[in-house]
């Protein structure tokens, strides 16, 4: 195989086809990214895959001048073509051989046998999801998932999106066992209605994938029984189902209310962020009071650190309410939600919080307040008599 390569377009392949590589794996192949000729002029497939997530990609920017292929060690070779002094260079690779010519500059390396590399699935015999454009899967994505854990948990549901299709709308939701998200989306076309989970691992590299793209483009979703595919263009992303059940999370949507708020989400992540200062390494715990006609009080403190106060304004209606949260748990789920104002409502002190659009409902973020004792009430009080006083 010989190729001369335009840096440009084909390292914007190459390096979305890395990161679904394995960097730990003892297989060879799988840290490695698959280059075969394509049967388009001057393009190459890319493949590569960690066994949990694949990508296949058609790469432009290649003038084919011998037909082939080889497996391509992403921890050099990637190195060599990211840091080439040329922005043209040849590759060429005979029997497990490689040689990189940029300039009057030679780089040699050794390839791994296409053989060992395993067979991708494939997506012909897979069930019709739903097409949506990429912007709106990213939102329903970008919402739906940051109530998430990332560790390896058990049950496993909690380190999972759940993806659900019901009478042509799709929601993306997920769960950490102390809070739930869920946003929902309108499909541009919808399958039969049909569920899965993914490995938030998965879905994580599936929004780098769409963020790239243009918000129009149109995403295509295939299912199969262990697979689920994305197809985007001349891309085709595709992750392992996780096989086990997500909770019946409908029974938990509580529409009792007794305290609600509309505010500016911006100035109040800003607040609460403040407050994350003092508070992040002690315990996490903002404790806030919410008075209808009046203000919005946000207090935190650290006995070794200090102490905080942030007053907002805010529209606040029902019950005077004092109620304290895990302070990064509100941040999270204010700058997932997209829009500039949020909608909040607060069933009582020990109840759930929830997030809305204001007016809208095709997003919600619910959390679970701290449980809170009258030491901790004292703690917000930041009255200058308990400032200033030094103890005997």
């Amino acid at each position: 195989m010989r190729l001369q390569i335009s840096k440009g377009e084909f390292m914007k392949n190459w390096q979305i086809a890395e990161r679904s590589t394995s960097s730990k794996s003892t297989i060879n192949s799988l840290t490695g990214v698959l280059l075969r000729t394509a049967d388009a002029d001057n393009s190459v497939l890319m493949e590569a895959t960690d066994l949990k997530t694949s990508i296949k990609c058609i790469s432009q920017g290649v003038l084919v001048e011998e037909e082939g292929e080889a497996v391509l060690p992403v921890k050099l070779v990637g190195e060599l073509f990211k840091k080439a002094p040329t922005n043209v260079f040849t590759v060429s690779i005979t029997d497990g051989k490689g040689i990189i010519i940029a300039g009057r500059n030679k780089y040699k390396f050794t390839t791994y046998s296409p053989r060992e590399f395993p067979k991708l699935p494939v997506s012909e015999s897979a069930a019709f999801f739903c097409t949506a454009t990429a912007s709106e899967l990213l939102r329903a994505v970008s919402e739906g998932t940051v109530a998430c854990t990332t560790g390896e948990e058990f049950p496993k549901y909690l380190g999972t999106a759940f993806f659900q299709l019901r009478d042509g709308e799709m929601r993306v939701v997920a769960t950490d066992g102390r809070r739930l998200s869920l946003s929902k989306c309108s499909p541009v076309r919808t399958g039969e209605n049909c569920e899965f989970l993914l490995p938030i691992t998965g879905v994580r590299e599936l929004q780098r994938l769409l963020g790239a793209l243009d918000g129009e483009s149109p995403i295509e979703i295939l299912v199969e029984s262990t697979l689920v595919f994305f197809q985007m263009g001349s891309m085709e992303f595709s992750v392992r189902r996780v096989d086990t059940a997500f909770p019946n999370y409908e029974n938990i949507l509580n529409p009792q209310t007794t305290t609600t708020m509309d505010i500016d989400r911006h100035e109040l992540i800003a607040a609460l962020e403040r407050v994350d200062v003092i508070v992040r390494d002690f315990s996490h715990m903002v404790l806030v009071r919410l008075s209808p006609e009046g203000d919005l009080l946000l207090t935190g403190k650290a006995p070794e650190t200090g102490a905080v106060q942030e007053v907002l304004d805010a529209k606040i209606e029902g019950e005077s309410l004092t109620v304290a949260f895990n302070v990064s748990f509100l941040i999270e789920g204010l700058k997932a939600l997209y829009g500039d104002r949020v909608f909040i409502s607060f069933n009582g002190p020990d109840g759930q919080m929830t997030m809305l659009r204001p007016g809208e409902k095709d997003f919600l973020y619910m959390a679970m307040p701290i449980k809170i004792n009258e030491s901790d009430l004292l703690h917000g009080e930041m009255d200058e008599e308990n400032e200033t006083e030094i103890p005997e």
